[in-house]
Protein backbone atom coordinates (compact mmCIF):
# COMPACT_ATOMS: atom_id res chain seq x y z
CA UNK A 1 0.00 0.00 0.00
CA UNK A 2 1.27 3.47 -0.92
CA UNK A 3 0.28 6.17 1.56
CA UNK A 4 0.74 9.92 1.21
CA UNK A 5 1.12 11.78 4.52
CA UNK A 6 0.42 15.52 4.59
CA UNK A 7 1.07 18.12 7.26
CA UNK A 8 -0.58 21.39 6.29
CA UNK A 9 0.66 24.42 8.20
CA UNK A 10 -0.50 28.01 7.96
CA UNK A 11 2.16 28.80 5.34
CA UNK A 12 3.48 25.39 4.34
CA UNK A 13 2.54 21.92 3.14
CA UNK A 14 4.85 19.05 4.10
CA UNK A 15 4.53 15.63 2.47
CA UNK A 16 5.94 12.12 2.71
CA UNK A 17 5.15 9.21 0.39
CA UNK A 18 5.44 5.76 1.98
CA UNK A 19 5.45 2.23 0.57
CA UNK A 20 3.93 0.54 3.59
CA UNK A 21 4.86 -3.04 2.70
CA UNK A 22 8.27 -2.31 4.22
CA UNK A 23 7.60 1.24 5.52
CA UNK A 24 10.00 2.75 2.98
CA UNK A 25 10.02 6.51 2.37
CA UNK A 26 9.74 6.91 -1.39
CA UNK A 27 9.83 10.72 -1.41
CA UNK A 28 9.36 13.66 0.92
CA UNK A 29 9.54 17.42 1.00
CA UNK A 30 7.55 20.56 1.46
CA UNK A 31 6.14 23.65 -0.16
CA UNK A 32 7.01 26.60 2.07
CA UNK A 33 6.24 30.31 2.16
CA UNK A 34 2.65 29.84 0.95
CA UNK A 35 0.85 33.17 0.70
CA UNK A 36 4.06 35.04 -0.06
CA UNK A 37 5.46 36.26 -3.36
CA UNK A 38 8.13 33.54 -3.42
CA UNK A 39 6.81 30.07 -2.48
CA UNK A 40 9.47 27.37 -2.58
CA UNK A 41 9.27 23.58 -3.11
CA UNK A 42 11.87 21.19 -1.66
CA UNK A 43 11.79 17.59 -2.87
CA UNK A 44 13.95 14.55 -2.11
CA UNK A 45 13.70 10.96 -3.32
CA UNK A 46 14.69 7.70 -1.61
CA UNK A 47 17.73 7.28 -3.86
CA UNK A 48 19.21 10.65 -2.88
CA UNK A 49 17.86 12.68 -5.79
CA UNK A 50 16.95 16.24 -4.72
CA UNK A 51 15.29 19.15 -6.42
CA UNK A 52 14.25 22.66 -5.40
CA UNK A 53 12.26 25.20 -7.38
CA UNK A 54 9.79 28.05 -7.01
CA UNK A 55 6.31 26.98 -8.13
CA UNK A 56 3.64 29.56 -8.90
CA UNK A 57 1.23 28.64 -6.12
CA UNK A 58 -1.03 30.67 -3.87
CA UNK A 59 -2.68 28.23 -1.49
CA UNK A 60 -2.73 24.65 -0.23
CA UNK A 61 -4.69 23.40 -3.24
CA UNK A 62 -2.08 24.84 -5.63
CA UNK A 63 0.74 23.46 -3.46
CA UNK A 64 -0.79 19.98 -3.49
CA UNK A 65 -1.05 20.06 -7.28
CA UNK A 66 2.66 20.94 -7.51
CA UNK A 67 3.49 18.06 -5.18
CA UNK A 68 1.38 15.66 -7.23
CA UNK A 69 3.03 16.84 -10.45
CA UNK A 70 6.53 16.08 -9.16
CA UNK A 71 5.49 12.73 -7.65
CA UNK A 72 4.37 11.50 -11.10
CA UNK A 73 7.06 13.28 -13.14
CA UNK A 74 8.89 10.86 -15.45
CA UNK A 75 12.33 12.04 -14.34
CA UNK A 76 11.74 13.03 -10.71
CA UNK A 77 8.74 11.04 -9.58
CA UNK A 78 8.22 7.82 -7.64
CA UNK A 79 4.81 6.77 -9.02
CA UNK A 80 3.44 6.51 -12.54
CA UNK A 81 0.01 7.91 -11.78
CA UNK A 82 -1.91 9.31 -8.80
CA UNK A 83 -4.14 6.22 -8.67
CA UNK A 84 -1.19 4.39 -7.07
CA UNK A 85 -1.84 6.41 -3.91
CA UNK A 86 -4.26 4.25 -1.93
CA UNK A 87 -4.83 6.49 1.08
CA UNK A 88 -3.86 9.88 2.49
CA UNK A 89 -3.05 10.62 6.12
CA UNK A 90 -3.43 14.12 7.52
CA UNK A 91 -1.91 15.55 10.67
CA UNK A 92 -4.65 17.49 12.44
CA UNK A 93 -3.51 19.42 15.50
CA UNK A 94 -6.75 19.62 17.48
CA UNK A 95 -9.54 17.05 17.72
CA UNK A 96 -11.06 18.28 20.96
CA UNK A 97 -12.68 15.61 23.13
CA UNK A 98 -14.41 13.84 20.27
CA UNK A 99 -11.45 11.96 18.80
CA UNK A 100 -9.49 9.38 20.75
CA UNK A 101 -8.12 7.72 17.61
CA UNK A 102 -7.68 8.44 13.89
CA UNK A 103 -10.84 8.96 11.84
CA UNK A 104 -11.76 8.38 8.21
CA UNK A 105 -12.76 11.82 6.98
CA UNK A 106 -16.40 12.48 6.20
CA UNK A 107 -18.65 15.52 6.54
CA UNK A 108 -19.04 14.97 10.30
CA UNK A 109 -15.29 14.74 10.85
CA UNK A 110 -14.70 17.91 8.83
CA UNK A 111 -17.35 19.71 10.87
CA UNK A 112 -15.65 18.57 14.09
CA UNK A 113 -12.27 19.82 12.85
CA UNK A 114 -13.90 23.16 12.06
CA UNK A 115 -15.47 23.27 15.52
CA UNK A 116 -11.92 23.26 16.94
CA UNK A 117 -10.79 26.29 14.91
CA UNK A 118 -11.05 28.49 18.00
CA UNK A 119 -8.80 26.10 19.97
CA UNK A 120 -6.12 25.90 17.26
CA UNK A 121 -6.58 28.97 15.02
CA UNK A 122 -3.17 28.69 13.36
CA UNK A 123 -3.35 24.98 12.63
CA UNK A 124 -6.83 23.47 12.21
CA UNK A 125 -7.93 25.79 9.37
CA UNK A 126 -4.78 24.86 7.43
CA UNK A 127 -5.25 21.17 8.26
CA UNK A 128 -8.80 21.30 6.90
CA UNK A 129 -7.59 23.12 3.77
CA UNK A 130 -5.20 20.24 3.11
CA UNK A 131 -8.03 17.72 3.42
CA UNK A 132 -10.30 19.73 1.12
CA UNK A 133 -7.55 20.01 -1.48
CA UNK A 134 -7.02 16.24 -1.43
CA UNK A 135 -10.71 15.55 -1.88
CA UNK A 136 -10.65 17.54 -5.11
CA UNK A 137 -7.50 16.00 -6.59
CA UNK A 138 -7.77 12.42 -5.29
CA UNK A 139 -11.31 11.24 -5.96
CA UNK A 140 -12.59 8.19 -4.05
CA UNK A 141 -9.37 7.81 -2.04
CA UNK A 142 -9.83 7.69 1.74
CA UNK A 143 -8.47 10.57 3.80
CA UNK A 144 -7.56 9.74 7.39
CA UNK A 145 -7.29 12.45 10.05
CA UNK A 146 -4.72 11.73 12.76
CA UNK A 147 -5.08 14.07 15.73
CA UNK A 148 -2.21 15.42 17.88
CA UNK A 149 -4.58 15.52 20.83
CA UNK A 150 -6.00 12.00 20.51
CA UNK A 151 -3.35 10.04 22.44
CA UNK A 152 -3.80 12.32 25.46
CA UNK A 153 -7.55 11.75 25.72
CA UNK A 154 -6.95 8.90 28.18
CA UNK A 155 -6.05 11.49 30.85
CA UNK A 156 -8.39 11.34 33.87
CA UNK A 157 -10.54 14.39 34.73
CA UNK A 158 -8.29 15.35 37.64
CA UNK A 159 -5.50 15.75 35.10
CA UNK A 160 -7.30 17.50 32.26
CA UNK A 161 -9.56 19.86 34.22
CA UNK A 162 -8.46 23.31 35.36
CA UNK A 163 -9.50 24.55 38.80
CA UNK A 164 -11.82 27.18 37.33
CA UNK A 165 -15.65 27.26 37.39
CA UNK A 166 -16.79 23.92 35.96
CA UNK A 167 -19.20 25.48 33.47
CA UNK A 168 -16.22 26.99 31.63
CA UNK A 169 -15.40 23.40 30.73
CA UNK A 170 -18.93 22.24 29.96
CA UNK A 171 -19.88 25.33 27.94
CA UNK A 172 -16.63 26.32 26.27
CA UNK A 173 -14.36 23.28 26.39
CA UNK A 174 -11.75 25.00 28.56
CA UNK A 175 -9.58 22.07 29.67
CA UNK A 176 -6.17 20.56 29.02
CA UNK A 177 -5.88 18.62 25.75
CA UNK A 178 -2.17 18.05 25.28
CA UNK A 179 -0.24 18.02 22.01
CA UNK A 180 2.61 16.15 20.27
CA UNK A 181 0.47 13.07 20.92
CA UNK A 182 1.52 11.33 17.71
CA UNK A 183 5.18 11.70 18.68
CA UNK A 184 4.66 10.56 22.28
CA UNK A 185 2.69 7.55 21.05
CA UNK A 186 5.33 6.61 18.48
CA UNK A 187 8.29 6.77 20.88
CA UNK A 188 6.35 4.92 23.59
CA UNK A 189 5.71 2.00 21.24
CA UNK A 190 9.24 2.14 19.80
CA UNK A 191 10.80 2.20 23.28
CA UNK A 192 8.79 -0.82 24.38
CA UNK A 193 9.89 -2.70 21.28
CA UNK A 194 13.52 -1.64 21.77
CA UNK A 195 13.51 -2.80 25.41
CA UNK A 196 11.62 -6.00 24.53
CA UNK A 197 8.63 -5.05 26.64
CA UNK A 198 5.07 -4.27 25.49
CA UNK A 199 4.68 -0.51 25.90
CA UNK A 200 1.19 -0.97 27.28
CA UNK A 201 2.72 -2.82 30.24
CA UNK A 202 5.27 -0.09 31.02
CA UNK A 203 5.58 3.17 32.93
CA UNK A 204 7.21 5.78 30.72
CA UNK A 205 8.17 9.44 30.93
CA UNK A 206 8.50 10.71 27.36
CA UNK A 207 10.28 14.02 26.69
CA UNK A 208 9.70 15.60 23.27
CA UNK A 209 12.25 18.41 23.22
CA UNK A 210 12.60 20.73 20.25
CA UNK A 211 11.56 24.28 19.46
CA UNK A 212 8.23 23.15 20.90
CA UNK A 213 8.54 20.94 23.98
CA UNK A 214 6.22 18.65 25.88
CA UNK A 215 6.36 15.68 28.22
CA UNK A 216 3.95 12.87 29.03
CA UNK A 217 3.54 10.40 31.88
CA UNK A 218 2.35 7.13 30.34
CA UNK A 219 1.15 4.13 32.32
CA UNK A 220 0.19 0.89 30.57
CA UNK A 221 -0.44 2.71 27.31
CA UNK A 222 -2.54 5.48 28.86
CA UNK A 223 -1.51 9.09 29.38
CA UNK A 224 -1.86 10.10 33.02
CA UNK A 225 -0.59 13.63 32.48
CA UNK A 226 1.06 15.85 29.89
CA UNK A 227 2.66 19.27 30.10
CA UNK A 228 0.84 21.15 27.33
CA UNK A 229 -2.67 22.34 28.07
CA UNK A 230 -5.65 23.84 26.27
CA UNK A 231 -3.07 25.17 23.80
CA UNK A 232 0.61 24.32 23.18
CA UNK A 233 1.62 27.34 25.32
CA UNK A 234 1.52 25.61 28.71
CA UNK A 235 4.26 23.52 30.27
CA UNK A 236 7.98 23.51 29.52
CA UNK A 237 10.14 26.47 28.54
CA UNK A 238 10.30 26.37 24.73
CA UNK A 239 12.05 28.13 21.88
CA UNK A 240 9.69 31.13 21.81
CA UNK A 241 6.86 30.03 24.14
CA UNK A 242 6.84 30.90 27.82
CA UNK A 243 5.43 27.64 29.21
CA UNK A 244 3.99 27.73 32.75
CA UNK A 245 3.40 31.24 34.07
CA UNK A 246 1.17 32.93 36.63
CA UNK A 247 -2.11 33.69 34.75
CA UNK A 248 -2.19 37.09 36.45
CA UNK A 249 0.74 38.09 34.23
CA UNK A 250 -1.77 38.34 31.39
CA UNK A 251 -3.91 40.71 33.48
CA UNK A 252 -0.83 42.80 34.23
CA UNK A 253 0.02 43.01 30.53
CA UNK A 254 -3.52 44.25 29.89
CA UNK A 255 -3.01 46.93 32.56
CA UNK A 256 0.22 47.90 30.80
CA UNK A 257 -1.74 48.53 27.63
CA UNK A 258 -1.15 45.40 25.60
CA UNK A 259 -4.07 44.11 23.54
CA UNK A 260 -5.02 40.50 22.87
CA UNK A 261 -2.90 40.09 19.74
CA UNK A 262 0.13 41.72 21.33
CA UNK A 263 -0.11 39.49 24.40
CA UNK A 264 -0.49 36.42 22.21
CA UNK A 265 2.62 37.45 20.27
CA UNK A 266 4.57 38.13 23.47
CA UNK A 267 3.82 34.78 25.08
CA UNK A 268 3.98 32.58 21.95
CA UNK A 269 6.63 34.22 19.80
CA UNK A 270 8.80 36.48 21.97
CA UNK A 271 9.25 34.45 25.14
CA UNK A 272 11.00 31.19 26.07
CA UNK A 273 14.67 30.84 25.17
CA UNK A 274 14.44 33.72 22.71
CA UNK A 275 13.07 36.14 25.29
CA UNK A 276 15.32 35.16 28.20
CA UNK A 277 18.68 34.59 26.48
CA UNK A 278 18.62 37.87 24.59
CA UNK A 279 20.95 36.72 21.81
CA UNK A 280 18.41 37.01 19.00
CA UNK A 281 18.01 33.27 18.60
CA UNK A 282 15.79 30.54 20.04
CA UNK A 283 18.00 27.74 18.70
CA UNK A 284 19.38 25.66 21.57
CA UNK A 285 22.68 25.22 19.72
CA UNK A 286 23.15 29.00 19.75
CA UNK A 287 22.12 29.19 23.42
CA UNK A 288 24.69 26.53 24.39
CA UNK A 289 27.44 28.20 22.34
CA UNK A 290 26.75 31.52 24.05
CA UNK A 291 26.70 29.86 27.47
CA UNK A 292 30.07 28.25 26.85
CA UNK A 293 31.45 31.67 25.89
CA UNK A 294 30.38 33.04 29.26
CA UNK A 295 27.10 34.74 28.36
CA UNK A 296 25.19 34.87 31.65
CA UNK A 297 21.76 35.46 30.10
CA UNK A 298 22.21 32.41 27.85
CA UNK A 299 23.27 30.39 30.90
CA UNK A 300 20.17 31.54 32.74
CA UNK A 301 17.91 30.60 29.81
CA UNK A 302 19.44 27.13 29.54
CA UNK A 303 19.15 26.57 33.28
CA UNK A 304 15.49 27.56 33.19
CA UNK A 305 14.95 25.12 30.32
CA UNK A 306 16.59 22.13 32.00
CA UNK A 307 15.26 22.95 35.48
CA UNK A 308 11.64 22.86 34.27
CA UNK A 309 12.21 19.45 32.69
CA UNK A 310 13.80 18.07 35.88
CA UNK A 311 10.85 19.42 37.85
CA UNK A 312 8.35 17.60 35.62
CA UNK A 313 10.37 14.36 35.55
CA UNK A 314 10.32 14.34 39.35
CA UNK A 315 6.59 14.94 39.55
CA UNK A 316 5.81 12.38 36.85
CA UNK A 317 8.08 9.82 38.52
CA UNK A 318 6.05 10.23 41.72
CA UNK A 319 2.74 10.21 39.82
CA UNK A 320 3.64 6.96 38.05
CA UNK A 321 5.12 5.36 41.15
CA UNK A 322 8.46 4.91 39.38
CA UNK A 323 9.32 4.59 35.70
CA UNK A 324 10.62 1.79 33.50
CA UNK A 325 12.19 4.36 31.20
CA UNK A 326 12.73 8.06 30.64
CA UNK A 327 12.70 8.72 26.90
CA UNK A 328 14.30 11.64 25.07
CA UNK A 329 13.15 12.56 21.56
CA UNK A 330 12.80 15.59 19.27
CA UNK A 331 15.57 17.74 17.82
CA UNK A 332 17.10 18.64 21.19
CA UNK A 333 16.26 15.36 22.92
CA UNK A 334 17.86 13.27 20.18
CA UNK A 335 20.86 15.44 19.33
CA UNK A 336 21.97 17.39 22.40
CA UNK A 337 24.00 15.21 24.76
CA UNK A 338 24.85 18.45 26.62
CA UNK A 339 21.19 19.15 27.49
CA UNK A 340 20.45 15.52 28.33
CA UNK A 341 23.42 15.45 30.73
CA UNK A 342 22.38 18.68 32.43
CA UNK A 343 18.95 17.13 33.03
CA UNK A 344 19.97 13.62 34.06
CA UNK A 345 22.71 14.58 36.50
CA UNK A 346 19.96 16.06 38.69
CA UNK A 347 18.20 12.68 38.93
CA UNK A 348 20.87 10.81 40.91
CA UNK A 349 18.79 11.37 44.06
CA UNK A 350 16.10 9.01 42.75
CA UNK A 351 18.57 6.47 41.43
CA UNK A 352 18.43 7.46 37.76
CA UNK A 353 22.01 7.50 36.47
CA UNK A 354 23.41 8.11 32.99
CA UNK A 355 26.58 6.71 31.45
CA UNK A 356 28.45 9.84 30.32
CA UNK A 357 30.23 8.13 27.42
CA UNK A 358 27.07 6.45 26.11
CA UNK A 359 25.26 9.77 26.33
CA UNK A 360 27.96 11.53 24.30
CA UNK A 361 28.01 8.76 21.68
CA UNK A 362 24.24 8.57 21.19
CA UNK A 363 23.29 11.36 18.81
CA UNK A 364 20.33 11.12 16.45
CA UNK A 365 19.99 7.38 16.95
CA UNK A 366 18.27 5.04 19.38
CA UNK A 367 20.19 3.88 22.39
CA UNK A 368 20.17 3.23 26.13
CA UNK A 369 22.38 5.79 27.86
CA UNK A 370 21.81 4.74 31.50
CA UNK A 371 24.14 2.67 33.65
CA UNK A 372 23.20 -0.92 34.61
CA UNK A 373 22.59 0.30 38.18
CA UNK A 374 20.06 2.95 37.15
CA UNK A 375 16.57 2.38 38.55
CA UNK A 376 15.07 3.53 35.25
CA UNK A 377 16.41 3.05 31.75
CA UNK A 378 17.30 6.29 30.01
CA UNK A 379 16.53 5.95 26.31
CA UNK A 380 17.15 8.14 23.29
CA UNK A 381 14.50 7.33 20.70
CA UNK A 382 14.18 9.28 17.42
CA UNK A 383 10.58 10.17 16.69
CA UNK A 384 8.82 9.68 13.37
CA UNK A 385 5.40 11.30 13.37
CA UNK A 386 4.94 10.81 9.63
CA UNK A 387 5.46 7.05 9.91
CA UNK A 388 3.09 6.90 12.87
CA UNK A 389 0.45 8.68 10.80
CA UNK A 390 1.01 6.26 7.90
CA UNK A 391 0.67 3.29 10.24
CA UNK A 392 -2.56 4.74 11.60
CA UNK A 393 -3.83 5.12 8.03
CA UNK A 394 -3.19 1.47 7.26
CA UNK A 395 -4.87 0.34 10.49
CA UNK A 396 -7.89 2.59 9.89
CA UNK A 397 -8.43 1.11 6.43
CA UNK A 398 -7.66 -2.54 7.13
CA UNK A 399 -9.33 -2.66 10.56
CA UNK A 400 -12.05 0.03 10.55
CA UNK A 401 -13.92 0.56 13.79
Amino acid sequence: MKVLVLNAGSSSLKFTMFAMTDETVLAKGMVERLGSDCPHLIYSRHDGFKKEFDPKVKNHADALKSICDILVDKECGVIKCLSEVQAIGHRVVHGGERFTKPAIVNSNVKAAIKDCFALAPLHNPANLSGITACEKIFSNIPNIAVFDTAFHQSMPPEAFLYAVPYDLYTKYGIRRYGFHGTSHHFVAIATGKYLNKPYDHMKLITCHLGNGCSMAAISNGNVLDTTMGMTPLEGLVMGTRCGDIDPAIVLRLVELGQGRNEIDDTLNKQSGLLGVAGIGSSDMRDIIAAEKQGDQQALRARRMFTRRIVKYIGSYYALLGGADAIVFTGGIGEWSDFIRWKIIKNLDCIGIIADKKKNEETLGKKGVISTPESKSAIVVMPTNEELMIARNVVTSITHPA
